[in-house]
C-alpha cells in the first residue's frame, strides 16, 4: 500500500523531485560517458536473475560493441543498486538514478511487477528502460503504456499463440498445463497467457484438464499431481525458471513411469535455450546452440541420474525461441569469463554473492542480458552524435531501437513496439540424442497468428523416431487408466469370421469357377480374334488370266470403270507399280502381296490383330495375313485407281492446286493417324504405298509389315524416300522415329506439286544411286529435290511446310499433328472436300458450256475464214476446195494462157542504196498496189521472188482468149502506177519496169506435201521469161503468138509496134512487138518517140537451148524461170539508146 501511494504522489506532483535537480549542463569533451543504472537482484532465482551469474553480461557487451565498431565515442559508467524486486526499492532507486547520479538509460529491475514500476517513472523522466529476466508478461509489450521501455525477451501471448498452432499441427486438443512455483511468479504468469491464448475464439479449442503447481522441494505434492495427470492427459505442457527444475521434472517423469510411448511432455520457454543450460563444466554440448544438455548433472562429476534423465529427455520436446547462436566460440567465450567480469573492474562486485559465485555456471538470463545492452549501444550508435541534446533525447533514441543483429540469444528482431518479434521452434532429439529444430512459428508483422514451417518431410521418422514412428494421441486407446481398451477382434467377432471364411471359400470356389471360364472364354475369343486376322489361303481365288503390264483394266484420271466381281478370275493388274495382284476374297476383290515365310511370335500375332482394328479414313484397312502356304500373303482392301507413283508416272491427267491440296493432306492425315497408335510410325512411306480409291482418296497401305521380308529383292529406287539419318544408320523400322516418315512425306509431296516422279528421276542426270549416296552424306546444304510446278495459285506456304519437312536435322521436321494443323491454315474453310471441289467444278462447267461453245463456235468460223483467205492467197481457190476435201489435184493442161514476167530496172543499184529495211518496205508498197491491180484484172499471181513478179490469166478458170487482153491491160497498169510510185528515202529515183508476155499452152499442177505450191510447166513459161529479160525499160515485150491473139481477138484496140527479129538465149531468132498502149490514150510526143525506136542489133553471144520448164514452189533440179531470169539478166542483147 505504501508503494501506490508513493506512486500516486509521484504522478500527481512529479515537479516535487524535478525542481531540485542541478543543471546538467557539461562543457565538450573528446568522449562522451554514459551512465547505466543497474536495479539488480542477488538473492533471489539467483541461478536465473541473480547479478552474481548474470551481471558480467553488460561490460562484455560493451567490450563486444566496440569489438564490432560501435560506441567508439562513448565511455560508459555503471551505478548499481540491488532492488531484488522490491517495489519500494525499485522507486528509490529510480530517483536516485535520475536525480543523483543523472543516469542516461536504466536496466531495470528482471522481475515483471517491479520492470512496470520502473518504466512508469523513466516515462516522466524520458529516460529509456531496457529489460530482462522474468518480464514476459504480455501488458509490457504496450507500447502506449510503456513508450520508453524495450526488451529481447518476447512476450508470453506470442508463445501461447505458438502453442495453439503447435496442437493444432498435430491434431492435439487435450492437454494438461504443468508450472514450477517461484516467488517472481513467471512460470504463473505465462500458464495464464497460455491458457488465455487457449480460451481466444479465434484459435481452435483446446480443453485444459488440469491446470497444476508443482515444487521443486515438495514431493508429496508433486507425486499427487503426476498421478492426477496420468489419470486425466497424455499432452503436458510444462514451465520452469531454471535448469535444476528442468532436470528436477525429467527424474521425476521418470520415477512415475510417464516416459512411454503415451506421453508427451512439452516444455514452454522463452529462454532460448531448449534442451541446453549455461555452464561451463567442460561437458558436451549441442551442435546448434553450443549448450550442455538439460540431462547432465552441474558438477564436475556424476549423480547418478543422467541415464535416467536422458532417457526422460526422449519424450520430451521444448517450445522455446529460436536458440541458434551464431557466433558460438564467443558464447563459450562469455560463459567462462561472465564471472570474472562482474567482480572485475569496471563493475567491481564485491558483495558476498559475487565473490562466493560458481565460476562454471551463468545465469540463465545472463544472454538476455548481453542482448538488451547490446542493442542500446546499437541504437546509441545510430544516433550518430555525441551531443547529449541528440542522444539524450529518449524520442531520437528510441526510434533506433528498431533493428536487427544477430545475438547471444540467435537473431534478434526488435518490432516497432519495442518488442522483440520471436522464432519459436519446437525442438526435440534425433537419433544422436543432438538438439534438432522440427517446427517454426515465425511472427511478422505483429500478426499474432504465426506462420508454420515444417522442417521434416517424414513425421514418423523425423519427430516420432523414440515412438516407433508413430504420433502420440492425446486421448489412449485404451483411456487413461488403461481399462477401457477395445474387445479383441476375435473375442468380439469369432462367430462372423467362421461365417465369414465359410463364404470366403464358397466365393474362392466361385470364383475359380469362374476364372476358368474366362480363361477358357479368352482363348475361344483369341482363336476368334486369330481366326479374322488369318485368311485361309483357298478363299483367295486367283483370276485364269494373269495380265502383266498394261491391259485393258489400267484404269486412268479421266475414266475410272467399276471392276466387274461376277466372275472369280482376278489379274495382277499393272495399275501399281508394286508387285501387287488383285485376288478375289469373300466375293469381293482386294489386294494382295507375298512375303517370305518365317516364324511368327506371340507379338507378331497380337499386332495383327491389334492392326485389323485400325481404322481411319486415309489408312488402307488390313483384313488379314495367310499363313497357310508356301508364302505369306497380306490382304488389304483394294484401291481401284492404284497408287500415287502409278498415277504420276502414267502422266495423263491434270490437277488442280485444290487437287494436290487434298492429295497432300490425305497422306498427312494418314500419317498423324498412324503416329497416334501402337505402330507409332510407318516406316515404308513413299508415293507405292499411297493407294487412290474411287473417290479420289489417298489411303496409306503396307504399314506394320516390317516384321515380313517381300519375296522379291526390293530395288534401289525405294531408297529415295528414305530419311538421310536412316541410311546412314542403316536402321530398322523399330529403330527409326517418326521423323523418319515426315521425310518421306515431303518427298511425296514434292512428286505431287510438281507433278513427276521422286527426284524428276526421268530427266535427272545422277541415277538412283548417287542420289541416295548425296542424301546420305548430308552436308551444309543437303541435296533435295526441286519443287517447281506448272500450277500458278500454289501456296508458298505449303511449299514452305514440304521443305520444312524434309530438313536435314529430324528434331526441325514438324510432327504430323503440326503439319495437319498449318494445313488446315491454307485453304478455305469452304473447301475442305475434293470430290464437292469436282462436283463445283463439274456444275461450273456445265453452265458454261454452251457459252463457250457458242463462242468457240464463232471463233473457229473466224479463223477457218481466215484460213480460206490464206489458203487462196497461196492455192487458186478450186485447188484449195478439192484439197481441203481430201481429194487428189492431178496436174491440168490448159491450151492457151498468157504467162506475164516483170523486173525493177536496175534493182540492185537501188538495193544498194537502201537498208535492208527499206528494201523490204519499198518491194511491200510496190507489190501490195501490183496485188491490187491484179485483182482488179482477175489474173492469178503465181508468185514473186525478190523484185520478179510471175503472173498467169486463162488458168486455173479457162477464160477462152480473154486472158490476153487481161494480161495487157493489167501491164498497162503497171506501167501507169511506177510513173507516178515515189521512193520515199530517194526522191529522185523512180522505179521502171521491164516487162515480158507470152502467150500457148501450159500445165498447171500442186507440188509438195508439207508446203503445197500451185506450179507451173512448159515452154511458154520460159519465153515469157526471155520477153522480160529482153525487154527495155517502161515496155511491154510481147513475143510474136501473143501479138497475134491481142491483134486477131481484139483489134484497133491497142497500139503495137515491132521490135523486129531479137535472138533469144535458147529460142534462136525471134520477132518481137512492143505494146506501147490503147488507141486515143497516148499523147502524140509518145507516138513520135514510138516511131523513132529500132531493133537493136544482133549480138554473136553462143547459147544453149533450155528444155521447157516449170514455175512454182520447185525443188533444186526443177529450173526456175525467175532464177533464170535473174542470172540471164546480163547475157541479153544490148539495146542502143
Amino acid at each position: 500500500m505504501q508503494i501506490f501511494t508513493i506512486l500516486l504522489l509521484f504522478n500527481i506532483f512529479p515537479s516535487i523531485f524535478v525542481q531540485n535537480l542541478p543543471d546538467t549542463t557539461v562543457a565538450p569533451r573528446t568522449k562522451r560517458t554514459i551512465k547505466i543504472g543497474i536495479a539488480a537482484a542477488q538473492r533471489i532465482q539467483t541461478s536465473s536473475i541473480g547479478w552474481s551469474v548474470c551481471g558480467g553480461a553488460v561490460p562484455l557487451a560493451i567490450e563486444r560493441l566496440k569489438e564490432m565498431g560501435f560506441v567508439k565515442d562513448f565511455d560508459f559508467e555503471y551505478i548499481v543498486d540491488y532492488t531484488e524486486c522490491d517495489l519500494g526499492s525499485v522507486v528509490r532507486a529510480g530517483m536516485e538514478f535520475i536525480k543523483t547520479h543523472k543516469v542516461d538509460v536504466i536496466i531495470g529491475p528482471p522481475c515483471a511487477q517491479a520492470l512496470r514500476l520502473m518504466s512508469f517513472l523513466a516515462e516522466n523522466y524520458k529516460k529509456p528502460v531496457l529489460g530482462w529476466g522474468f518480464v514476459s508478461d504480455t501488458d509490457l509489450s504496450d507500447v502506449i503504456r510503456f513508450p520508453h521501455l524495450t526488451t529481447v525477451i518476447p512476450n508470453s501471448l506470442m508463445l501461447g499463440y505458438a502453442a495453439s498452432k503447435m496442437l493444432t499441427t498435430f491434431h492435439w486438443n487435450r492437454v494438461a498445463l504443468l508450472y514450477y512455483f517461484s516467488d517472481v511468479k513467471y512460470c504463473s504468469g505465462v500458464m495464464n497467457d497460455i491458457e488465455a491464448t487457449f480460451n481466444d475464439p479465434s484459435t481452435p479449442n483446446v480443453n485444459i484438464v488440469i491446470k497444476a503447481e508443482i515444487y521443486l522441494n515438495d514431493n508429496e505434492t508433486t507425486d499427487n499431481v503426476f498421478q492426477t495427470v496420468k489419470s486425466r492427459a497424455r499432452i503436458i505442457l510444462w514451465c520452469t525458471q531454471t535448469s535444476v527444475e528442468k532436470r528436477d521434472y525429467l527424474i521425476k517423469i521418470a520415477t512415475h513411469d510417464m516416459i512411454g510411448d503415451e506421453y508427451v511432455h512439452i516444455m514452454l520457454s522463452m529462454r532460448n535455450v531448449a534442451f541446453g543450460t549455461q555452464t561451463s563444466l567442460g561437458k558436451p554440448t549441442f551442435s546448434q546452440s553450443g549448450l550442455t544438455p538439460i540431462w547432465e548433472s552441474f558438477t564436475e562429476g556424476t549423480d547418478g541420474f543422467e541415464k535416467m534423465a536422458k532417457q526422460a529427455a526422449t519424450r520430451m520436446f521444448v517450445l522455446d525461441v529460436n536458440s541458434e547462436v551464431a557466433d558460438k566460440k564467443y558464447l563459450e567465450y562469455m560463459q567462462k569469463n561472465i564471472i570474472k567480469a562482474v567482480q572485475s573492474p569496471p563493475m567491481n562486485c564485491s558483495t558476498v554473492e559475487c565473490m562466493t559465485a560458481n565460476t562454471t555456471i551463468m545465469g540463465g538470463y545472463a544472454r538476455h542480458l548481453f542482448d538488451v545492452v547490446y542493442l542500446y549501444g546499437i541504437a546509441l550508435t545510430h544516433t550518430n552524435s555525441t551531443d547529449p541534446a541528440v542522444y539524450g533525447d529518449v524520442d531520437v533514441l528510441v526510434h533506433q531501437f528498431v533493428t536487427s543483429f544477430q545475438g547471444m540469444t540467435g537473431h534478434v528482431v526488435i518490432s516497432p513496439n519495442l518488442t522483440r518479434m520471436p522464432i519459436f521452434q519446437l525442438y526435440g532429439l534425433n537419433s544422436d540424442y543432438d538438439q534438432v529444430a522440427l517446427v517454426d512459428f515465425t511472427y511478422t508483422n505483429s500478426v499474432m497468428v504465426p506462420n508454420v514451417t515444417l522442417f521434416y518431410k517424414d513425421e514418423g521418422g523425423a519427430v516420432w523416431s523414440y515412438y516407433g514412428h508413430s504420433r502420440p494421441l492425446d486421448i489412449p486407446i485404451c483411456g487413461f487408466l488403461g481399462k477401457s481398451c477395445p474387445v479383441s477382434f476375435w473375442e468380439q467377432y469369432k462367430i462372423l469370421i467362421f461365417v465369414a471364411i465359410a463364404v470366403i471359400v464358397l466365393m474362392v470356389l466361385i470364383m475359380i469357377i469362374g476364372c476358368l471360364c474366362v480363361i477358357s472364354g479368352k482363348r475361344a475369343e483369341r482363336a476368334r480374334i486369330n481366326a479374322e486376322w488369318q485368311v485361309p489361303f483357298a478363299k483367295l481365288i486367283e483370276s485364269e488370266k494373269q495380265v502383266r503390264g498394261k491391259g485393258a483394266s489400267r484404269r486412268s484420271l479421266q475414266s475410272a470403270p467399276s471392276i466387274s466381281t461376277g466372275h472369280s478370275g482376278v489379274t495382277t493388274v499393272s495399275d501399281f507399280c508394286e508387285n501387287y495382284t488383285m485376288m478375289m476374297y469373300e466375293k469381293e476383290m482386294v489386294l494382295t502381296a507375298k512375303y517370305q515365310y518365317t516364324h511368327l511370335t506371340k507379338a507378331d500375332k497380337e499386332r495383327f490383330v491389334k492392326m485389323r482394328k485400325l481404322d481411319h479414313e486415309n489408312i488402307n484397312r488390313f483384313i488379314g495375313l495367310s499363313i497357310d502356304s508356301a508364302h505369306f500373303i497380306s490382304v488389304t482392301k483394294l484401291c481401284s485407281r492404284g497408287s500415287l507413283q502409278d498415277i504420276l508416272s502414267r502422266g495423263n491427267f491434270s490437277m488442280d492446286y485444290f487437287f494436290m491440296f487434298c492429295i497432300i493432306r490425305d497422306v498427312a492425315k494418314g500419317l498423324e493417324y498412324l503416329h497416334k497408335t501402337f505402330l507409332r510410325l510407318h516406316g515404308n512411306l513413299r508415293s507405292a504405298t499411297c493407294l487412290v480409291n474411287d473417290s479420289w482418296q489417298v489411303k496409306l497401305a503396307e504399314y506394320g509389315m516390317d516384321n515380313l521380308v517381300e519375296e522379291q529383292t526390293p530395288p534401289k529406287k525405294r531408297l529415295l524416300w528414305v530419311a538421310p539419318e536412316v541410311l546412314r544408320g542403316s536402321l530398322s523400322v523399330s529403330q527409326m522415329e517418326p521423323s523418319a516418315d515426315i521425310y518421306s512425306f515431303a518427298i511425296i509431296a514434292s512428286e505431287i506439286l510438281t507433278k513427276k516422279e521422286a527426284w524428276d528421276i526421268l530427266d535427272r542426270k545422277e541415277d538412283c544411286e548417287e542420289i541416295v549416296y548425296n542424301v546420305k552424306k548430308g552436308g551444309l546444304f543437303p541435296i533435295r529435290p526441286e519443287i517447281i510446278t506448272d500450277i500458278h495459285d500454289v501456296n508458298p506456304a505449303l511449299i514452305a511446310l514440304v521443305k520444312d519437312c524434309w530438313a536435314e536435322v529430324p528434331e526441325d521436321r514438324p510432327t504430323a499433328e503440326n503439319i495437319c494443323s498449318q494445313m488446315k491454315g491454307l485453304v478455305s474453310k469452304q473447301k475442305t472436300n475434293l470430290m464437292d471441289h469436282v462436283f463445283n467444278m463439274l456444275e461450273e462447267y456445265t453452265s458454261t458450256l454452251e457459252e463457250e461453245i457458242e463462242e468457240r463456235t464463232k471463233e473457229l468460223t473466224l479463223e477457218k475464214k481466215k484460213a480460206d483467205i490464206l489458203l487462196s492467197r497461196m492455192l487458186p481457190k478450186q485447188v484449195a476446195e478439192r484439197l481441203k476435201a481430201g481429194q487428189t489435184v492431178e496436174p491440168e493442161g490448159f491450151d492457151s494462157v498468157t504467162v506475164f514476167f516483170s523486173d525493177v530496172v536496175k534493182f540492185t543499184i537501188l538495193a544498194s542504196k537502201c537498208s535492208p529495211f527499206q528494201t523490204v518496205n519499198l518491194l511491200n508498197d510496190l507489190y501490195s498496189n501490183f496485188d491490187t491491180i491484179i485483182e482488179q484484172h482477175g489474173v492469178y499471181k503465181v508468185e514473186s521472188i525478190g523484185d520478179g513478179y510471175l503472173c498467169v490469166s486463162g488458168l486455173p478458170t479457162r477464160n477462152g482468149y480473154a486472158h490476153i487482153k487481161q494480161i495487157v491491160d493489167m501491164s498497162l497498169k503497171f506501167m501507169e502506177y511506177c510513173k507516178s510510185f515515189n521512193i520515199p528515202h530517194l526522191p529522185r529515183e523512180n522505179v521502171e519496169l521491164r516487162i515480158g508476155v507470152n502467150s500457148g499452152p501450159c500445165v498447171a499442177g500442186v507440188v509438195g506435201l508439207s508446203m503445197p505450191r500451185y506450179c507451173l510447166f512448159g515452154d511458154t513459161v520460159n519465153t515469157a521469161s526471155r520477153m522480160e529479160s529482153n525487154g527495155k525499160p517502161s515496155l511491154i515485150h510481147l513475143t510474136n503468138d501473143a501479138h497475134s491473139l491481142l491483134t486477131t481477138h481484139y483489134p484497133n484496140q491497142y497500139e503495137t509496134s515491132s521490135r523486129g527479129e531479137v535472138i533469144i538465149k535458147g529460142k534462136g531468132v525471134m520477132e518481137t512487138f512492143w505494146v506501147h498502149g490503147r488507141f486515143g490514150e497516148m499523147e502524140p510526143t509518145e507516138l513520135r518517140s514510138i516511131s523513132n525506136r529500132s531493133t537493136p542489133p544482133v549480138t554473136n553471144d553462143r547459147w544453149i537451148p533450155n528444155p521447157s520448164s516449170s514455175h512454182g514452189s520447185r525443188p533444186s533440179s526443177v529450173y526456175d524461170p525467175l532464177q533464170g531470169h535473174q542470172k540471164f539478166k546480163m547475157d541479153t542483147l544490148k539495146v542502143a539508146n
